[in-house]
């Protein structure tokens, strides 16, 4: 991929879905790619994983990591098993948050390669994981930590700045200068925006003015629900436990499962729920509520609500334990991973509880076209789990009003605080109908050009089209 000069801007990923975000920025002889996500849903998109980068991985000078969730950095293993030797920067809480993530996601392949192999439900005779937990690890030692808002040079005319995007802990939006002078140009990419009233994390930071805006639309085409999430919650909770049912919640391990503990919290403040067994069943989602404390100025919660939080669960960590919870029965709650239900111990949570119209499965956040989650919204009556068909005749709950995504509506007042219009905006990280609705609606609404690129397309910043 050669260029005459300038800058520019080639989408790897995230253009005709909300999974694989991948940027590259290529300045003079510098190529920078801003987030290294996994694809996900689909297996059409999936198999993207498995083709090569359309550059060689070493020719990578630097990653920029706008977030720790997977489909963000969750590549980057593979990246550094593949050839890239370069620096990955993030923000502290980012680099925190992917020592455990990346680790979980290589020993989550390498069980699904191991179960694939041994009931022969894969195409391949001997499936092997797109990466391993100690490829992982050794990705981990790349990463270079930096702060909000202090310009990072990345070379001769090149800097990287992070701004706090919300979202999730270190979650940032990633602003990038290139060149001097007259022929300088910026973009502007927001990563995973967070929302302005979140219960748990701060707004994100107002846009600063950028020459190329490229913004994700993963609710571009629907507004949150405006009812209070807590009441919400509680009125799942106090219906199935009067069955004596199991309420199952399907959470992202980072992010979700804080503002869900936080929510029950409250709810058992003000005896909105009764007194039944609480479990968060996922190691890395205890670890992460850990490293919340350690970065306060980032989120809304205060010291009572943290020990509240903490002390409403009973956190389960060990292998055999997490099986018990499928042996005793209701009514308990349990909140486990993942959010999507494309692997780890939620499944067999809802293996063995799905089947029982007296429990709830809850999604607790978007549903990627393409997973379980997905499938259950659309009204499935049976999911693929682990090779056989598990019926399904609980009931299915869907609470988006917990999302720590911006909607459309909120994104929309976050763009419009610009001081002036950026001379294109790209609609990505969105599912097709999401990403042309908040397209149409920049146009119209604020005036600004704005289009949905194409996969692998590339662009001169300094002339976007």
């Amino acid at each position: 991929m050669t260029h005459d000069g300038g800058t520019h801007l080639s989408f790897f990923g995230a253009t005709d879905t909300v999974t694989g975000s991948r940027y590259l920025v290529e300045h003079g002889d510098k190529r920078v790619l801003v987030d290294c996500g996994l694809f996900q849903g689909y297996k059409k998109l999936r198999e993207r994983n498995r083709a090569p980068l359309p550059v060689p991985p070493e020719s990578i000078d630097a990653v920029v990591l706008t977030h720790a969730h997977l489909d963000h950095s969750g590549y980057i293993p593979a990246l550094v098993k593949r050839g890239f030797r370069g620096p990955v920067y993030s923000t502290p809480g980012t680099a925190d948050l992917c020592t455990l993530l990346l680790p979980d996601s290589g020993h989550l392949q390498e069980e699904e390669a191991e179960t694939a192999r041994m009931r022969g439900s894969s195409r391949h005779s001997d499936p092997q994981p797109l990466y391993t937990a100690r490829d992982a690890v050794d990705s981990l030692a790349y990463f270079h930590p930096h702060e909000f808002r202090e310009p990072l040079r990345l070379g001769p005319g090149l800097e990287v700045r992070f701004i706090p995007a919300g979202h999730i802990l270190g979650a940032s939006q990633v602003h990038i200068t290139a060149g001097t002078g007259a022929a300088k140009s910026s973009v502007h990419f927001t990563g995973d925006l967070g929302r302005e009233d979140d219960p748990l994390m701060k707004p994100p930071a107002p846009l600063e003015p950028t020459d190329v805006l490229v913004t994700e639309s993963t609710y571009g085409d629907r507004a949150h629900p405006r009812n209070d999430p807590t009441e919400a919650l509680g009125d799942v909770v106090r219906r199935v436990a009067k069955r004596n049912g199991v309420v199952v919640i399907a959470a992202f391990a980072v992010g979700r499962a804080e503002t869900l503990m936080l929510h029950l919290a409250r709810l058992r403040r003000r005896d909105r729920i009764p007194d039944i067994p609480i479990y968060l069943n996922s190691p890395m989602a205890v670890d992460a509520t850990e490293l919340y404390q350690k970065y306060p100025e980032e989120h809304r919660l205060n010291e009572r609500e943290f020990r509240e939080m903490y002390a409403l669960p009973q956190m389960v960590r060990d292998a055999d334990d997490s099986r018990l919870l499928n042996l005793r029965g209701g009514p308990m709650v349990i909140i486990s991973a993942s959010g999507m239900l494309t692997g780890g111990r939620v499944l067999h949570h809802v293996e063995a509880y799905g089947e029982d119209p007296k429990n709830a499965i809850v999604l607790s956040g978007y549903q990627a076209g393409g997973t379980r989650g997905a499938s259950l919204l659309d009204g499935a009556t049976s999911l693929r789990i682990y090779g056989r068909d598990v019926p399904i005749r609980a009931e299915v709950v869907s609470l988006d009003n917990l999302s720590a995504h911006a909607d459309g509506d909120e994104i929309m007042r976050w763009m419009g605080t610009c001081p002036r219009a950026p001379k294109m905006v790209y609609v990505t990280h969105g599912e097709v109908g999401a990403s042309d609705t908040l397209r149409r609606r920049i146009q119209h609404e604020l005036g600004w050009r704005a289009r949905v690129p194409e996969h692998l397309e590339t662009v001169d910043l300094a002339h976007p089209r």
